[in-house]
């Protein structure tokens, strides 16, 4: 049996960079405002146009496009509605919940839900011994040598980048969470 010794860290002991980028981890209302005007105006413009291109007749591809562009704004969205289950990107708990339902109905996720799942998320990611709460399939490398030759495939498929971040949010988001038990 190994001993590994619990080290404190002091605020002296924290690396340079640490302390000069604290300021940065406190929400700021002015910047969130911000974010909120540069992102959910622009959205709802983008929606608009498509709504219009649509009635007066002009061809679809001009509705994709718009569309493509608003699902960059949609992922901004989505972004401030991760920070908001955090209670990190405005400075009252209050309103970090208002506008996370805001931005949680705009991304068709409950807020409530996923603050809770997500929480369970940060408290197992990375930690080998409890998998399974919102990681991303990992093996060690002696599960990896002793897997079978079908199961490795699946693993290096799994772990493709197309797969983890193209054809995996979009089966979690849309199948994995529809049939997950309450």
């Amino acid at each position: 049996m190994q001993f590994n010794p619990i080290v404190i860290v002091t605020r002296a002991e924290k690396p340079a960079w640490y302390l000069s980028t604290a300021p940065y981890a406190r929400p700021s209302l002015r910047c969130a405002l911000w974010q909120l005007v540069t992102t959910l105006v622009p959205y709802f413009l983008l929606l608009a146009l498509m709504v219009q291109t649509v009635r007066r007749g002009y061809p679809y591809a001009v509705t994709l496009a718009l569309a493509f562009a608003a699902s960059f704004l949609l992922l901004r969205i989505f972004i401030v509605f991760h920070d908001c289950t955090h209670g990190a990107f405005l400075p009252s708990p209050r309103w970090n919940r208002n506008v996370g339902y805001l931005c949680g109905l705009l991304t068709f996720t409950a807020f409530h839900d996923w603050r809770r799942s997500h929480a369970g998320h940060h408290i197992s990611a990375g930690d080998l011994d409890r998998r399974g709460v919102g990681d991303i399939w990992t093996m060690t490398v002696d599960e990896y040598r002793a897997a079978p030759p079908l199961q490795r495939l699946g693993y290096r498929l799994y772990r493709h980048p197309l797969v983890t971040f193209g054809i995996g949010p979009t089966y979690f988001f849309c199948c994995a969470t529809a049939s997950r038990p309450t």
